[in-house]
C-alpha cells in the first residue's frame, strides 16, 4: 500500500485553502493514479491501523495496489460531490449509514458475492450499501484518571467533576459523534428525539467549550490522558483494551444503538472491477474472520463470531432509531446541536 502517498496527501490538503481541511492528495496527482489498471483509489475516514491489515492482503491475493486518501467522514464526502463528473476514487470505505444514505446518488448499485452470508439485518437491500461491520456506540473511560466518579451511562457525563474532561467529536464532521448524538437523543428522550434535546444542553455545558475534528482524536485523546472519558465507537477503544492500555469501554445503561458502517463505490468509478474485488473481498469469511480476530470489530457474516473479549450483544441495553427519521432530521439536528454548544460556551 502507498502509505507515504496517503501522508503526503493529507499533509497538502491541510496547506490547501479549498474547505478540504484534511482531505489528501491534489487532482493533478489523484489523477495519474487513476491511470493505472491495476490501481485502486480508495476514500476511507477510519484509521490507517486499522485498515492496513485488510488493505495488505488485499493487495497480496489480488495484485491491485491500493492508494488510501484519508481523511474524515463528512470531508470525504464533500469530495466526492466535487468530483462527480470525474470520479477520482472508486470506493467509499467507512461512514454511518444514516451519513450516507441520503447521498445515494453518488454510489454505484453492487450487490457483493458474499450477500447470502449476510446476517438478516445487514443485508444489502438499497442496492448501493454493503455492510462492513457492527459498530455499537460506547464510552471509552481512561481508567487512571476516573478515579471514583461512576460513569455507566450518558447521565454520568453530567457530573461536574466531568466538566471538561469529555472527548467529544463535531458530530458534522465525524459520523462515530453523530451517531453518538442520535444515540443520546433517542435513550436520554426515552424513544423520542425530541424530548432529548434538554440532556444535550446539559452534556453541552459540561464539554466546557470543547468540541474535537474528528473520530480518532476522542480515542487518542482518552488514551493518551487528555481526556478522562470520550463517546465513540466500539472499535475505537476495543483495541486500546486489547493491547493493555488502562481504559474500558461502558455500554450505557440508558441504550446503545448498535448500527452497521458500510462499504460504497462510487459512481462511475474509473477502476470499477478493482472495486467490486475489494467489495467483495471485505466480506469474505477471511476478511471478516481477520477483523473480528485482529482489530477488535463485529463481523456482519452469519459464520463469524464477535470479537472475544468484548460485551455480548445480548448482555447490552440495546435500543433502535428510526431511519426516516434520523435521515429526515440530520441537518436540522446538527444545526440544533451546533446552536446548542455555541449558546453554551
Amino acid at each position: 500500500m502507498n502509505w507515504k502517498k496517503a501522508a503526503l496527501a493529507v499533509g497538502l490538503a491541510a496547506l490547501m485553502a479549498t474547505g478540504l481541511t484534511g482531505c489528501g492528495g491534489n487532482k493533478e496527482a489523484a489523477q495519474k493514479d487513476a491511470g493505472g489498471e491495476d490501481t485502486l483509489v480508495v476514500y476511507c475516514p477510519h484509521p490507517l491501523t486499522f485498515i492496513q491489515p485488510l488493505v495488505d492482503e488485499f493487495e497480496k491475493e489480488s495484485g491491485v495496489k491500493v492508494d488510501v486518501v484519508a481523511a474524515g467522514t463528512g470531508e470525504l464526502l464533500k469530495r466526492v460531490e466535487s468530483e462527480k463528473q470525474n470520479p477520482l476514487g472508486d470506493v467509499f470505505w467507512g461512514g454511518s449509514i444514516s451519513t450516507m444514505k441520503p447521498k445515494a446518488n453518488l454510489f454505484e448499485p453492487y450487490q457483493s458475492v458474499n450477500e447470502d452470508h449476510m446476517q438478516p439485518a445487514f443485508k444489502n437491500t438499497e442496492g448501493f450499501i454493503t455492510r462492513f461491520t457492527d459498530i455499537p456506540s460506547v464510552i471509552m473511560v481512561n481508567t487512571n484518571l476516573i478515579g471514583d466518579v461512576k460513569v455507566e451511562g450518558y447521565e454520568d457525563l453530567l457530573n461536574p467533576a466531568l466538566k471538561g474532561k469529555i472527548a467529544y467529536a463535531d458530530p458534522s464532521k465525524s459520523s462515530s459523534s453523530y451517531e453518538h448524538l442520535i444515540n443520546m437523543l433517542y435513550a436520554m428522550g426515552n424513544g423520542d428525539p425530541e424530548q432529548g434535546w434538554d440532556y444535550v444542553t446539559k452534556l453541552s455545558k459540561n464539554l466546557d467549550g470543547k468540541l474535537l475534528s474528528g473520530s480518532s482524536a476522542v480515542y487518542k485523546g482518552v488514551a493518551d490522558g487528555e481526556y478522562t472519558v470520550g463517546l465513540t465507537f466500539e472499535e475505537g477503544g476495543a483495541k486500546y483494551v486489547a493491547d493493555g492500555a488502562p481504559v474500558k469501554l461502558v455500554y450505557m445503561k440508558e441504550g446503545v444503538i448498535s448500527n452497521p458502517d458500510a462499504i460504497y463505490i462510487i459512481k462511475n468509478a474509473k477502476h470499477m472491477e478493482n472495486a467490486k474485488k475489494f467489495v467483495d473481498f471485505v466480506t469474505s469469511k477471511e476478511a471478516q474472520t481477520l477483523i473480528t480476530q485482529k482489530l477488535h470489530r463485529r463481523s456482519v457474516r452469519d459464520d463469524v463470531p464477535a470479537p472475544q473479549g468484548l460485551l455480548e450483544k445480548k448482555d447490552i441495553h440495546l435500543i433502535t432509531d428510526d431511519e426516516a427519521t434520523v435521515n429526515k432530521n440530520k441537518k436540522s439536528w446538527l444545526d440544533k446541536f451546533k446552536d446548542i454548544f455555541t449558546s453554551v460556551q
